[in-house]
């Protein structure tokens, strides 16, 4: 796998740049726009999400699918000389589907948000903080420079305190400081960590490589580090992403700032800020620290296959449709940890197609019942009986998520699950066998009750009468805007059920070559 890359020319050279800052340059533009001119703000927020979305569909059909494995459209310029920092972005088969999926989710949360603009109101800060949180997450997919990544990691942070704290629910305060907390305590260790593997960090020649240039340290591959200095500079970029995963224990922010988050604030965090945390897992912790990914993965496994089943008893305790889904999404999250932690190339590709399923899946989820509150006024599951009377089209979106989410085979959903437990059979070498597939088979088990809190959760809402309660109002089914918003996901639930190759193809290059790294570095101990 070539990591370096060739830096681009033309309009290659700006195509990067471009999908990270044309949303910034939309909240610009619109900070001069009077509070008033609600219309006017909304199409401004609309035009600068869909340019950045224009230049994500140039990518995809300008990407060399044949060299997957290497950065394409690179762009390295100096940054801060000071402390050696340049800005370096690229884009390879790995962060292809993650950028494209968040170019694609935050347009379609400006839509849904043009007649669903959350209690205080105020849709000039809400969409200038949704543009600014696109920024954030497009940047971190293409950085190539740990101090970069830092701060596009770091951008997203308060853009999402102030979504949940001021448009958040009843507890919206406590949910946005505890998210706040934990995010920054990760944080914390995953800078300390970074700047440990620039002063460490050594080449195949034994010099030390000074730099942040992830290129650099993924063709050093661990170096001449040794086992032990890997293992703790890895436990702390561990902490930091494994906080933004989130992971089991460090998952306990997850369900409150879900819970009290505006609709749209849930469907960025599930779709596309939890990604942030499992895509540092396989860009930088795997092949910056070979060696260190080998040491902590037996207990990377492990707190999968807890989170797992723990997310899943956490959903079956759940009375509220909103936390139900978020505790299923520690559930789903422990499966693309599962796939990282074998470090196999099949593992690998589980994960990173976990990851656009769940955004996929989960946020079409945040979705249906952001809108099931707008009409009911409440989440509680005992009293949404009948949604398939009083709102058919609705019912019925509803039950395909459900079915795409507990991974029924022709829906996306299975594709990040299945091939993630086939993994643990046969770990990379160097890992315990009989460790994994006992993870395998608590894995295996953990699908069973995800089919049960689905299931449950959709026949309790959807199916019988409406509840008493309802007689005599009106249930409006699907507005032209939720059609909008919920099309493009609906039709990716289905087409990724059926042709997953569409993002296999892409990722396994860059994989392989992780898993081969990985191997390398361990066996030639």
């Amino acid at each position: 796998m070539d990591a370096t890359g060739v830096t681009a020319a033309g309009f290659d050279a700006w195509a990067l740049t471009l999908a990270v800052f044309l949303p910034a340059v939309g909240a610009l533009v619109m900070m001069v726009v009077p509070r008033a001119r609600e219309l006017e703000l909304k199409a401004i927020a609309l035009v600068a999400s869909l340019a950045s979305l224009a230049v994500g569909v140039y990518l995809l059909f300008a990407f060399d699918y044949g060299n997957a494995g290497s950065l394409q459209f690179v762009v390295d310029k100096s940054w801060i000389d000071a402390i050696d920092a340049d800005y370096i972005l690229g884009l390879d088969g790995l962060s292809l589907p993650l950028l494209i999926l968040s170019m694609v989710i935050i347009p379609l949360c400006v839509i849904y948000s043009w007649e669903h603009i959350p209690e205080p109101g105020n849709a000039k800060a809400f969409l200038i903080l949704m543009l600014i949180l696109a920024s954030g997450m497009n940047g971190t997919f293409v950085a190539q420079d740990l101090i970069l990544f830092f701060v596009f990691f770091e951008v997203v942070l308060l853009p999402m305190y102030f979504m949940i704290g001021v448009w958040g629910g009843e507890n919206r305060r406590y949910a946005s400081l505890k998210f706040f907390l934990f995010t920054l305590f990760g944080s914390a260790l995953m800078i300390v960590s970074f700047v440990a593997l620039y002063f460490v960090a050594t080449g195949v020649d034994g010099q030390v490589l000074n730099s942040f240039d992830m290129r650099v340290l993924a063709d050093a591959a661990g170096g001449d580090l040794a086992r032990g200095t890997q293992a703790i500079i890895f436990a702390g970029m561990f902490m930091g992403f494994g906080i933004k995963v989130p992971m089991f224990p460090f998952h306990t922010w997850l369900p409150d700032a879900h819970t009290e988050a505006p609709t749209v604030g849930s469907v960025i965090l599930a779709a596309i800020l939890l990604k942030l945390g499992t895509y540092g897992f396989v860009r930088i912790a795997l092949p910056f620290l070979p060696e260190g990914a080998a040491a902590w993965a037996p207990w990377i496994g492990l707190l999968a296959v807890i989170g797992i089943i723990y997310g899943a008893l956490g959903c079956l305790a759940q009375s509220d449709m909103k936390r139900l889904i978020a505790f299923s999404s520690v559930a789903h999250m422990g499966f693309v940890m599962l796939g990282i932690a074998t470090l196999t190339p099949i593992g690998i590709n589980a994960a990173v197609f976990g990851m656009v399923a769940h955004g996929i899946i989960t946020g079409m989820l945040f979705f249906l019942a952001g809108s099931v509150k707008e009409r009911y006024h409440t989440l509680e599951i005992s009293r949404l009986g009948g949604l398939l009377r009083s709102a058919p089209r609705m019912g019925w979106i509803l039950g395909i998520s459900a079915m795409a989410s507990l991974g029924l085979p022709g829906l996306a959903g299975f594709w990040g699950e299945f091939p993630a437990i086939l993994s643990a059979y046969n770990p990379a070498a160097g890992l315990s066998q009989a460790t994994f597939r006992t993870y395998m088979v608590i894995a295996a088990v953990g699908t069973v009750f995800a089919a049960g809190y689905l299931l449950w959760l959709f026949q309790r809402s959807a199916f019988g009468e409406p509840r008493p309660e309802w007689d005599g109002h009106t249930i409006a089914d699907v507005n032209r805007y939720e059609w909008a918003a919920w099309t493009p996901l609906i039709a990716a639930m289905v087409l990724f059920g059926f042709v997953p190759g569409l993002i296999f193809g892409v990722v396994d290059d860059v994989s392989t070559g992780i898993a081969e790294s990985i191997s390398a570095a361990v066996g030639g101990r």
